[in-house]
């Protein structure tokens, strides 16, 4: 799993070769999900709303980057690692 940023115990990736619209996907102990970088909206699984909240506020200030890595990811080229939430 390519993963791109991790904080507060949340583990970010974006799997190459992954299907539209363009999302990241979010580990948090026993949960996952799939949230869509253009609109913030949960694609599948669940998480708290505390998580939900974090991860939405870090996609928020990195919207540029993740949609380049979902790209990079598409073309098979390397992604980078994305500033964690502080």
């Amino acid at each position: 799993m390519p993963e791109i940023s991790r904080f507060f115990g949340i583990v970010i990736a974006i799997f190459y070769d992954d299907h539209n619209p363009p999302h990241i996907h979010v580990r948090y102990g026993g949960e996952k999900a799939s949230i869509a970088i253009r609109d913030l909206s949960i694609l599948e699984g669940h998480l708290t709303p505390r998580v939900i909240g974090l991860v939405t506020e870090w996609m928020s200030l990195h919207k540029e980057e993740l949609l380049k890595d979902w790209e990079n990811a598409m073309e098979k080229k390397p992604l980078f690692p994305i500033t964690p939430l502080a």
